[in-house]
């Protein structure tokens, strides 16, 4: 079906309502880190405290490609419908955990949560790669570009209020219902449920029947052997470093695992008559390249942002609401840098520009990081962020309108689903490694500065630190951690650098419109 033949109102109705569970959706990958403490404390369950987010990372990326195949096959909004219904689902459950005692087999409250964690990914992955899919169907080439530089910056904003809003309701949500008291961490997930019931009323109402050309059915084998894949690999890169050595028997069969996952998927793919992710797709330049310098983009913003909170609640010894609210400049560029990039694209019809600019800037960003030390004040470091949120910007839409640019929109859902696909593998691969690099450094140098001393022991110093419950560290301990995290950072500039190269690769086709996508073939080149 033509772009044109959707109204206005039903883009609109559509876009907003995606866009509500598409904000949900990225909320709850961050919004849950602030109030962990709390859930283990009445959950009981300390030693289950990874498996929280491991859970919801786990089953949102291998239902990826899947649903991205099955939106390609059956329509979007039957999938997206599904994936709201068990985002939904799994919302309410998680808050619910605990509340009915032990469960047969699902045990007590904390094992509750990461089951139902589990079934909340399962609907986050769906949202996620159907959201940018319905953009590729609703509208053509060259205006997708402001439309996904909106959701790009919805994004980024999830990402800096999460925290924020987890932390809010967790300290001061705690209420009286008909004489039951409902603690304030249950509502990061009820909070969900009315926004999401509004979504999928105006999905279900006002989102038009978007017809598909793509025949086949499902490859349950492939789909399978994804699972079978990539959870080990997922789970290798979780435990190796932090719960277990890398060359541990654990961490190396979950990879012996994974390694022979993927050369069966890779054999079954071959033969498929209607495979998931089709081999032949990686003889696109456009779809090999920028998927794998997507998946870099990814390794090196986890890598920094994800330890930018630790550099300010124990090099400058704030607390962790302040440190969230100080993450705002990276927000508010990555905002600006997202929309700006999409509507130049619309504007222009050049996206290669755009993507080799915003890696510039990341390049830059990350560069100003690295060269930071416990005495660098709040406002040097907001300007610093700025640039890197900047630079990060164009890689939240500019890629993914790239890569389904270059193929057919028969595979559009294919095109979509693989470009997060990669990125959260990037994800995944940037928070293990540099976590295990930025754990080994410090611990060494820990041993030089304070003889006795290791992170577990930094750890029970430092964990009320900023709420007036620790003594400050000295000035040497807090140089020794904040030279150990810029250390991480220096180490992510041959990742992005990496990143710059890859991109370099891209191809650069123009913008076409929709009746020419539809009617073009996958290119090698």
């Amino acid at each position: 079906m033509s772009a044109s033949h959707f109204s206005p109102a039903e883009r609109k109705f559509t876009i907003a309502g995606v866009m509500i569970v598409f904000l949900l959706s990225a909320l709850d990958q961050t919004i849950v880190a602030t109030a962990m403490p709390r859930i283990i404390s009445e959950l009981h369950g300390l030693a289950l405290y990874s498996w929280v987010t491991t859970a919801y990372l786990l089953t949102s990326t291998v239902v990826v490609p899947i649903c991205g195949k099955l939106g390609d096959l059956y329509g979007r909004k039957p999938v997206l419908l599904v994936s709201i219904g068990l985002f939904l689902a799994g919302s309410w459950l998680c808050g619910l955990s605990g509340e009915l005692g032990e469960i047969p087999l699902l045990g007590g409250g904390m094992t509750q949560l990461i089951a139902f964690r589990a079934l909340q990914g399962l609907g986050g992955g769906g949202l996620f790669t159907t959201t940018f899919a319905i953009i590729g169907d609703l509208y053509p080439p060259r205006e997708r570009g402001k439309i996904g530089g909106m959701f790009g910056a919805v994004f980024g904003l999830s990402s800096t209020l999460g925290p924020l809003i987890g932390g809010y309701f967790t300290d001061h949500g705690t209420v009286q219902l008909f004489g039951h008291v409902v603690a304030g961490w249950r509502w990061v997930f009820y909070l969900n449920l009315p926004l999401g019931l509004l979504s999928l009323f105006m999905v279900l109402v006002k989102m038009p029947k978007m017809s598909h050309q793509a025949k086949g059915k499902i490859d349950f084998i492939g789909a399978g052997l994804i699972v079978v894949s990539i959870v080990p690999l997922l789970l290798a890169l979780t435990f190796g470093g932090h719960f277990r050595p890398w060359d541990s028997p654990l961490v190396l069969g979950l990879f012996a695992t994974f390694a022979v996952g993927l050369a069966l998927y890779i054999v079954n793919e071959r033969y498929a008559s209607h495979p998931i992710l089709p081999l032949a797709l990686f003889k696109n330049r456009v779809f090999s390249t920028a998927n794998f310098a997507g998946c870099l983009i990814s390794m090196s913003f986890m890598s920094t942002v994800a330890f930018l909170p630790l550099f300010m609640q124990i090099g400058q010894s704030v607390n962790a609401t302040v440190s969230g609210l100080a993450m705002l400049p990276l927000m508010i560029g990555l905002i600006g840098g997202s929309i700006i990039a999409g509507r130049l694209v619309s504007r222009t019809g050049q996206y290669k520009p755009l993507m080799l600019g915003g890696v510039a800037l990341t390049f830059l960003g990350i560069y100003l990081l690295s060269r930071m030390h416990a005495d660098t004040s709040r406002l040097d470091l907001a300007w610093r962020m700025f640039v890197l949120g900047l630079g990060l910007g164009p890689g939240q839409s500019v890629f993914n309108i790239a890569i389904q640019n270059a193929l057919p929109m028969t595979q559009l859902g294919v095109a979509t689903s693989s470009n997060q696909f990669f990125r959260q593998i990037g994800s995944t691969i940037g928070v293990a490694v540099f976590g295990t690099i930025l754990t080994n450094h410090l611990n060494a140098n820990l041993v030089e500065t304070m003889p006795g001393m290791d992170i577990d022991k930094l750890h029970a110093l430092t964990v009320n630190l900023g709420n007036g419950g620790a003594p400050v560290l000295s000035d040497q301990v807090r140089g020794t951690i904040t030279d150990a995290i810029t250390h991480t950072f220096t180490l992510s500039l041959l990742i992005v650098a990496m990143a710059l190269i890859a991109t370099m690769l891209v191809p650069h086709l123009p913008l076409r419109p929709r009746e020419q996508v539809a009617a073009a073939k996958p290119q090698p080149s």
